[in-house]
């Protein structure tokens, strides 16, 4: 079972019939083995669909994650537009910290009273601070953890027993 090439170099002596078995042999192992092969690119496929699949799962869940925080993000724009106290005839100014820098807004003398006590909240929107009720800046705060609302804490701290001016209270409203 000679083919021609291997006729012709048999011919021409440059190879001998031992080699030419042993080519043979060669041959039709490398056939056996080829069912072996294919189990292994039939299993590399098949791991690469599920490393495919899980990759798309994983982007498919960072999706929803960004719409389900972009829908936050809209229903807490949403409560703060509907919330919005109008302070457009308000003269007193009120000063608060946002990341670490000291902002001004004006205000009435009422909501100055109320956001000193810590009954109305400052949030941010469109590059605009608003004033909002607490009840909704508790919302907002819920839904959009990440933006800023400022809200005045109020705290009572213990009085010393020899503090000479445990008497004199200083007013919330202080202006300096």
């Amino acid at each position: 079972m000679l083919n021609s090439l291997q006729a012709q170099l048999l011919k021409a002596g440059l190879v001998d019939e031992k080699k030419i078995k042993q080519a043979q042999r060669a041959k039709k192992k490398a056939a056996k083995n080829a069912p072996e092969k294919v189990q292994d690119t039939a299993a590399a496929v098949e791991r690469a669909r599920a490393e495919k699949a899980e990759r798309d799962r994983q982007l498919n869940l960072q999706r929803q994650e960004e719409a389900a925080r972009k829908e936050r993000e809209a229903q807490a724009k949403q409560i703060i537009e509907q919330a919005v106290i109008d302070r457009s005839t308000g003269d007193v100014p009120y000063q608060f910290v946002v990341k670490n820098k000291i902002k001004k807004i004006h205000v009435t003398q009422e909501q100055f009273d109320r956001l000193s006590r810590g009954r109305l909240a400052i949030v941010r929107l469109s590059g605009q601070f608003q004033i909002i009720p607490l009840e909704a800046a508790e919302k907002v705060a819920e839904r959009a953890p990440h933006w800023p609302v400022i809200i005045a804490k109020v705290e009572e701290q213990p009085a010393d027993e020899d503090d000479p001016y445990a008497a004199y209270k200083i007013p919330d409203d202080l202006m300096w």
